[in-house]
């Protein structure tokens, strides 16, 4: 056996290792990105999405784009910015937020125990991540603005932009461990 069929035959019995680094790739995503919802820096870098998403705006007292002369740079202070996304209810929708992912991530935790809970979970997850991805054409600060260079616009993620993409990875994820936690507590039920 050669070297390329050697590989071969170790990659084809990888699968359960590659489904275990997903699922615990998820987990860490989720519980990570979710907490980081309580700081401040947090919650301000998501209001361009949740301001200019027709699923949520109404969660935010200000219309968009009024957000846009309140932005804090990440590690900025700017007490007035601070104050006007408290009024506008930034935080206490940033906290919310990171409570549900969160949850989403002790759900994907739960496979060994409850593997139907776990399906659940990867199930939510995936629906988090097709509104995440609905930012991409709700959201114009997901794309290079015309600022004077030709590259702008679509095609031309910008970083929020890049941050929302990633959401196609976690789409096809949460679908593969919803697979396989359903098929695990399909057959914990035909015992």
């Amino acid at each position: 056996m050669n070297l390329y069929s050697r590989f071969l035959t170790l990659a084809a019995g990888s699968e359960r290792l590659g489904m275990t680094m997903t699922r615990l790739g998820l987990v860490v995503v989720l519980l990570w990105i979710g907490g980081l919802k309580i700081f401040k820096y947090e919650a301000d870098g998501i209001v361009p999405f949740v301001a200019n998403s027709p699923l949520m705006s109404f969660l935010y007292k200000h219309p968009a784009p009024e957000y846009k002369t309140h932005m804090n740079a990440e590690g900025q202070l700017v007490p007035q910015n601070r104050a006007w996304h408290e009024e506008n209810r930034t935080y206490e929708f940033s906290y919310g937020l990171g409570a549900v992912i969160v949850l989403y991530g002790l759900l994907l935790c739960l496979h060994p125990w409850s593997p139907g809970l776990a399906a659940v979970g990867s199930f939510l997850v995936a629906v988090m991540s097709l509104v995440t991805l609905s930012f991409l054409i709700t959201t114009p600060e997901s794309w290079v603005p015309a600022l004077g260079d030709t590259e702008h616009g679509f095609p031309y993620l910008s970083g929020r932009g890049r941050l929302v993409i990633k959401d196609v990875i976690m789409l096809g994820a949460a679908l593969v461990t919803m697979a396989d936690s359903a098929r695990a507590a399909l057959a914990v039920r035909g015992k």
